[in-house]
């Protein structure tokens, strides 16, 4: 296939959609089950932009196995390599991605699959950005994190000790940015699916 940014590399951390153990924080809203289908719609969403818009190549990053059924009938249905996340916690694995991944291409961008603001224009903007020499591209998040990253070297400094889940996790970066005085660029702010307010505001803009 030939891609537009074929320099650069997309990973997406996704995990297997088992009832009980994904997006969680919207139970007993709805039940595990729903919770575990709602994950899946908006994980096959991610993969459908990304794989489609033909940007640059994709890479889906699961876990807990590369087994699970929902990785297996992705990778047979979108163009797009099944990665094994490797790692203690969400900043090395993060980390690991990024040594991987940059070992074979020039830039790397990383995001989630609960993102249902992110678009194909976004992502362009962000290869954009990558490719006019930034080292760090962040996409901010409306609750205090952000929903991509991209970089053009290993940074372990910006995942190292951090406080993943909560609040403060883009401050946190941003200094740590400005400490180690990276070239940075930021897109616009997004916002993920992760409450029962936004299961709300992802259904209004699903009925529009």
């Amino acid at each position: 296939m030939t891609y537009k940014y074929p320099n650069a590399v997309l990973m997406i951390f996704c995990k297997a959609p088992v009832p009980g153990q994904v997006k969680t924080r919207l139970m007993p809203e709805l039940t595990a089950e729903q919770a575990a289908g709602l994950h899946t719609e908006l994980s096959t969403a991610t993969l459908q932009r990304a794989a489609l818009s033909k940007l640059c190549p994709v890479q889906l990053w699961c876990t807990p196995s590369i087994d699970h059924i929902f990785f297996t009938e992705s990778k047979a249905a979108y163009p797009l390599l099944l990665k094994q996340q490797q790692g203690a916690d969400l900043g090395e694995r993060m980390h690991l991605a990024f040594c991987s991944a940059l070992a074979s291409y020039s830039r790397a961008l990383l995001m989630g699959c609960d993102c249902p603001s992110m678009t194909e224009q976004d992502l362009e903007q962000a290869l954009i950005a990558l490719n006019e020499d930034n080292e760090v591209v962040l996409a901010p998040a409306e609750d205090g994190g952000y929903v991509m990253i991209g970089l053009s070297q290993p940074r372990p400094e910006l995942f190292d000790n951090m406080p993943w889940g909560t609040d403060r996790v883009l401050a946190q970066t941003r200094s740590r940015i400005e400490r180690y005085k990276l070239r940075h660029h930021e897109l616009n702010e997004q916002w993920d699916l992760d409450t029962p307010q936004d299961l709300e505001r992802y259904r209004l803009l699903q009925s529009r």
